[in-house]
């Protein structure tokens, strides 16, 4: 079995932030010369693709997996077609290797991760307490007597320090060095 790309994610009720973060973080840690892949956790039946389109008709007449193939980009859908959703380790197998996967969402699954919480957000009744695998906080708010490391949710080269070192990468890629 070939092995897995390191996995760091963020979690959080709905409207905390997660998404902003994640984008924030990706930006980051691409920077700095990784290539990082995510994976989004969707709640509520999403459409990547649009009606008209040749590809969204392939997938309506009942193909299971339509591909989406393009000079810059290509996509894959997988219908489900009532089986069940697949678990996080089933899409991670998916992907191409990389340096880092950040995973939005899968409050329940126990790869490390960053609780988002914002004032506003859906719920203001922290996820750490309960989850052994949340090893920091992203708040827009100062939390007194928390246990474990809390950033602000603009220290971004904070918390992508943090990541890389919890997925024992270095804070930056090393370069290539060609010898001569």
């Amino acid at each position: 079995m070939a092995e897995q790309n390191p996995v760091f994610g963020v979690t959080g009720w709905k409207n905390s932030g997660k998404t902003t973060l994640v984008s924030r973080l990706v930006a980051e840690i691409t920077a700095r010369g990784f290539c990082v892949s995510t994976v989004k956790h969707a709640h509520h039946n999403f459409d990547i693709d649009q009606k008209g389109r040749d590809s969204y008709a392939h997938r309506e007449a009942g193909a299971q997996e339509v591909a989406l193939v393009s000079g810059r980009r290509w996509a894959l859908m997988h219908e489900l077609r009532g089986d069940e959703e697949p678990s996080l380790e089933e899409v991670l197998a998916k992907l191409s290797p990389c340096d880092l996967v950040i995973v939005e969402g899968y409050k329940r699954e126990t790869h490390p991760k960053i609780e988002a919480r914002r004032v506003g957000s859906k719920s203001d009744s922290p996820l750490a307490p309960d989850d052994p695998s949340i090893v920091a906080i992203a708040c827009d708010t100062s939390l007194v007597g928390e246990a474990l490391p809390v950033f602000h949710n603009d220290d971004i080269s904070g918390m992508a320090d943090f990541a890389l070192k919890q997925s024992g990468l270095p804070l930056h890629k090393p370069q290539d060095r060609a010898v001569s």
